[in-house]
């Protein structure tokens, strides 16, 4: 997801879909809203071991409506949003009201943060769908503090005709990137996602 033109609409450009249309019910997917108190306790856990014990700055970027945004503000952090969608975007802005956190329209590979760094750089299913992933990682590694990491949330949707990025190939792009590079398979967390999936969904934590 990038910003309010469609030619900037990342995600949105590769799936075919209206990120503006699909904004009033993203939240009913389980893993989107994090309605379920078990998948909210699965996703909060993962969150708890991905991000820095101490308070951080984090990116959240293609945050949607926010769901992963609020968790990681509950835990203590401080979160800067970016989506291409505006009402998605709206969507986040009240969801996380009152808590340490703005959100910015723009293009999830080249979020409109200027001079600003960061503790971390959290992206969800996102980075299969932007043209260049790796240039996108290049520039992400570059809004890093020294000592920051990437949590990149990805996998490979469908088996008819697959989408997505196997987590072989994005941990090969990250390497050169990073000092440690650790692959965690998500898949068999049921919890995570609201019920048993049988495709391949991963993380990546790399620290750099």
């Amino acid at each position: 997801m990038t910003n309010d033109s469609e030619a900037l609409t990342g995600a949105g450009a590769a799936s075919g879909l209206d990120w503006d249309a699909e904004a009033a019910s993203f939240d009913d997917e389980p893993d989107h809203g994090l309605r379920d108190p078990e998948v909210r306790r699965a996703w909060a856990g993962r969150l708890g071991d991905w991000l820095p014990a101490r308070s951080s700055d984090v990116l959240d970027l293609g945050c949607g409506t926010g769901s992963l945004s609020l968790l990681a503000a509950e835990q203590g952090h401080r979160v800067t949003g970016v989506d291409g969608s505006p009402a998605m975007v709206e969507l986040a802005r009240a969801k996380l009201a009152g808590r340490d956190a703005a959100f910015l329209l723009g293009d999830a590979a080249a979020p409109p943060v200027g001079e600003q760094r960061f503790d971390v750089v959290l992206v969800r299913h996102v980075l299969w769908a932007l043209p260049d992933p790796g240039r996108a990682l290049r520039h992400w590694r570059g809004l890093l503090r020294p000592g920051g990491r990437l949590v990149l949330i990805e996998g490979v949707w469908g088996t008819v005709t697959p989408a997505g990025i196997p987590a072989g190939t994005l941990a090969g792009l990250v390497e050169p990137l990073a000092e440690v590079v650790r692959v965690e398979p998500l898949s068999q967390d049921a919890a995570l996602w609201g019920g048993p999936v049988e495709d391949e969904r991963y993380a990546v934590v790399a620290l750099v």
